[in-house]
């Protein structure tokens, strides 16, 4: 899950915290300038006498007084100041030293000097801060929780003639379910009846719909096509290929890179440099108002609300270009990942086929194509597509087909042109011409179908997962211009494929048939030796995403990959990623201008306070200035540059 942002983790409470102290200094403002409530000092005692044997110790009175004016402030300091220093005392005990540390002293030394409303003031700031840290955080749901919500709870069991709907837990190994259009597989198991797809690619990384007859293997998690499938449960739910992927992924959950903010890092040095500057105001002067009014001016709000600002406007540009930003601290971190690691399928390919070849034999390919075509656009089977449109793109017209049949055992069939086509399978072909199968071509990378026309080998239709057309220019371009050291590709899918890729775009690194652990421990050993972001898109994808440094994942194809990213491409493009890229470099510089840029003028300000040209109050009011240059800039990160990619 996404780290807690480094200032007070802002709540419902915070809100109105900050509500709380504009109605208190308003209220001050209006008793004292307005009604003059100001003038009559009300004294509250209270005495005591001790006769115990510890009497020598404490024997007398306490007296507090205040005016009517100030009482607004009072409360200011009790309901909104004494939270925020509980919770900033809390971090100091877990030894979190962050910059919003320098505002608790400075609240509990504005009560002790009685400078009411310039501790209020900084309560206000403080408060106003951790919401808009909170505002640009954006929690995101459960991944853990999407998983189990995608996995479906109920399992239809045959008994009979009769269909039984039971809990997923209540499965047994042997049992038989029937798996409706679309609905998402419960268990592993085998095909014992029907013929259909199953899409599987989120899960192994294979790019296709895989048909699937009896004895076909199915997964748990793999989403069913349009037709119903019988199979006999292989594995109970628990032991299941989705089953094993949550624990994965719990696993992952537990280990997740933790990224240091820039306001961690910043706050680290501004904060001791702060009260050194105090003490030895206090002690050169002795006057400890000097000390109160360093600290006002010190309050890092160019930090605390200057780089909030800055992600937010950067999540809204983000936001206008498709990209969804579930973790902003990824924005101040992107700019220094060294390694990049890219799941194939669906992000360096397209995540479809693609017609790649047609080897005939004593036939015009364009004249092969068209006769195929001509009968696949009346079938489901998943090279279909791939077929249409590569006879589209040759601009080739459609013929009119009669006595179309399409069955497991023969194939697609039907008479095209006073031609009787068949296409079918390597499989089926050797099967049913047994004595035909060396006129076949040898077996080669990606998927292919053979074609008979009148019962006679005719050619051979083969396809690939198809590159996006930018992923050689887009790699290629990542180590000089984003100083990436290393770029690898770890992929589900088999080697011959892996390879293929690879050498196409220019990846040197290659891992392939790696299951969703496989990933996660590769990702972990990479990310141990060099900040990572990966980029995936299936839910095999999830664990890897969420170990590394910074997960960015393609599309809404997957609930639970977009959960597990920390930033979500809508629209499934490699230039999006590197505008992501682009983004966030650009926002650390402007969150540097302005928190750099605030404290040095908080500093100058911090001098002429430590030598009493400044008062509390005047030192918060100097603050408040310098915070709204501090803002004035950092909005500038939700405008977009001239270009926000360069490839």
């Amino acid at each position: 899950m996404p780290k807690a942002p480094s200032t007070i983790a802002a709540t419902p409470y915070e809100s109105v915290i900050i509500i709380i102290s504009l109605l208190g200094i308003i209220g001050f403002l209006i008793l004292k300038y307005t009604l003059g409530l100001d003038h009559n000092i009300y004294t509250l005692s209270l005495s005591s006498q001790l006769t115990s044997a510890i009497a020598p110790v404490y024997q007398g009175h306490i007296n507090y007084s205040t005016t009517i004016a100030q009482l607004p402030l009072l409360a200011v300091l009790l309901l909104g100041g004494l939270p925020l220093v509980y919770h900033l005392f809390i971090k100091l005990i877990q030894g979190d030293l962050g910059a919003d540390f320098l505002a608790g002293i400075a609240i509990i030394t504005s009560v002790v000097l009685n400078e009411y409303l310039a501790g209020s003031l900084v309560v206000l700031m403080l408060s106003g801060g951790a919401v808009l840290e909170s505002y640009a955080v954006r929690k995101a749901s459960s991944v853990l929780e999407a998983l189990a919500k995608r996995m479906p709870s109920v399992a239809h069991r045959q008994s009979g003639d009769s269909l039984i709907d039971i809990d997923i837990q209540q499965v047994r190994i042997g049992d038989i379910l029937l798996v409706l259009p679309h609905e998402i597989c419960p268990v592993d198991g085998t095909v014992t009846a029907g013929n259909g797809t199953m899409d599987e690619s989120y899960l192994t990384g294979e790019p296709y719909l895989m048909p699937k007859t009896t004895g076909s293997q199915v997964l748990s998690g793999a989403v069913n096509g349009n037709t119903a499938l019988t199979i006999q449960a292989d594995k109970l739910a628990i032991d299941s290929r989705y089953a094993k992927i949550m624990e994965v992924m719990h696993a992952s959950e537990q280990h997740r890179p933790k990224l240091r903010r820039l306001g961690d890092q910043i706050g680290a040095l501004y904060t001791p440099l702060t009260l050194i500057i105090a003490i030895i105001a206090w002690t050169s002067s002795g006057d400890v108002i000097r000390f109160l009014a360093v600290l006002v001016i010190a309050t890092p709000c160019p930090l605390l609300i200057g780089i909030p600002i800055t992600v937010i406007g950067s999540i809204s540009l983000a936001a206008k270009r498709e990209i969804i930003i579930k973790n902003p601290a990824i924005l101040e971190t992107i700019g220094q990942c060294r390694t990049a690691i890219f799941d194939k399928t669906g992000t360096l390919t397209y995540g479809r086929p693609s017609l790649t070849a047609i080897i005939t034999k004593n036939y015009d390919e364009h004249e092969l194509l068209q006769w195929v075509a001509s009968l696949e656009r009346y079938s489901k089977h998943p090279l279909s597509s791939a077929i249409i449109t590569a006879a589209e793109l040759t601009k080739l017209s459609l013929l009119p087909v009669t006595q179309m049949t399409e069955s497991p055992g023969d194939g697609l069939q039907g008479n095209v042109d006073g031609k009787q086509l068949q296409v079918t399978s390597r499989k089926l072909f050797t099967a049913q011409y047994p004595d035909s199968s060396q006129v076949l071509p040898p077996v080669s990378n990606g998927l292919e179908c053979i074609v008979l026309v009148d019962g006679r080998y005719a050619g051979t239709l083969k396809f690939r997962d198809a590159i996006r057309s930018d992923s050689s220019s887009f790699i290629n371009h990542l180590r000089p211009n984003h100083a990436l050291d290393r770029i690898m590709v770890v992929s589900g899918d088999k080697e011959s494929e892996v390879r293929y890729l690879a050498e196409q775009v220019g990846i040197e690194h290659i891992y392939f048939s790696q299951s969703p652990e496989q990933k996660l421990a590769l990702v972990r050993e990479e990310t141990i030796a060099a900040k990572t972001v990966y980029v995936g898109d299936g839910i095999n994808d999830a664990p890897a995403l969420t170990a590394a440094t910074i997960g960015i994942a393609f599309g809404q194809n997957s609930d639970i990959t977009g959960e597990s990213a920390d930033a979500v491409i809508m629209d499934s493009s490699l230039q999006k990623v590197d505008e992501l890229f682009h983004i966030g470099v650009r926002m650390r510089k402007i969150a540097l201008q302005s928190a750099i840029g605030g404290i040095v003028l908080s500093v100058v300000g911090m001098v002429a306070a430590a030598l009493g040209y400044l008062t509390p109050v005047a030192g918060a009011l100097v603050q408040e200035i310098i915070d709204m240059l501090a803002i004035l800039n950092a909005l500038r990160a939700a405008f977009p540059p001239k270009n926000l990619s360069d490839y």
